[in-house]
This record gives C-alpha cells, sequence and structure tokens, in this order.
C-alpha cells in the first residue's frame, strides 16, 4: 500500500500543487474580505501565507533549486512574528471593548 501511495504522490505534476496552493489561496482571500471576526481574519492570512509556501516548495521542486525553500523559511518567519503581533493586537482589543468584531474597530482608520 505505501509502495502505491508514492507512486501516486510521484505522479503530481506542478499544475496540481499550484491549482491546490491557489484554491487555498482563494479561500483565505475570501475568507478574509467576508468575516468579520478578527481571529478569523488572522487565521485567514495566516492561509495565504501558507498558499504562497506551498507555491514556492512547488516550483523550487519543478526547477531543482532550492530558492523556493529558503523563501518558505522567509515566509514561516513573516508568519511568526505576524502570529505574535496579531494575537497580541487582539488581546488587547478585546479586553478595551469586549468584541473582537471588525466593524466595531472602523473609527481607529479616521
Amino acid at each position: 500500500m505505501t509502495l502505491q501511495l508514492a507512486v501516486t504522490f510521484s505522479q503530481l505534476s506542478l499544475s496540481h500543487y499550484l491549482v491546490m496552493s491557489s484554491v487555498l489561496f482563494v479561500i483565505g482571500l475570501v475568507g478574509f474580505l467576508t468575516r468579520r471576526n478578527l481571529i478569523v481574519m488572522f487565521l485567514c492570512t495566516e492561509l495565504m501565507f501558507q498558499a504562497a509556501a506551498i507555491a514556492f516548495v512547488a516550483f523550487g521542486r519543478y526547477w531543482y533549486d532550492f530558492t523556493g525553500q529558503v523563501f518558505v523559511i522567509f515566509i514561516l518567519t513573516v508568519a511568526a512574528a505576524e502570529a505574535a503581533l496579531a494575537l497580541a493586537l487582539v488581546v488587547l482589543l478585546y479586553r478595551r471593548r469586549s468584541t473582537l468584531n471588525a466593524d466595531e474597530w472602523m473609527e481607529l482608520s479616521e
């Protein structure tokens, strides 16, 4: 069974990975634009980061180059920093108004 599974994975082409990456990115983008909960918006941003990482790794594998994997390390670093900052802001905002609805914070943009 494992041999058959390994053969199936090796038959995937670059387009399969790019389609999966673009679907994940679109799901994250739609979720970010339609949801108003700050935590859900944060998770959708992370989903878009991971979709970009899949695309970079797929291109790196296709061209037999490690540049894609190096970019993924940078993406993971940025995602970790963004996660720490975003979660700290979410906790601060929740303490001020006891809500995570993004519409409640629209006066900050003015």
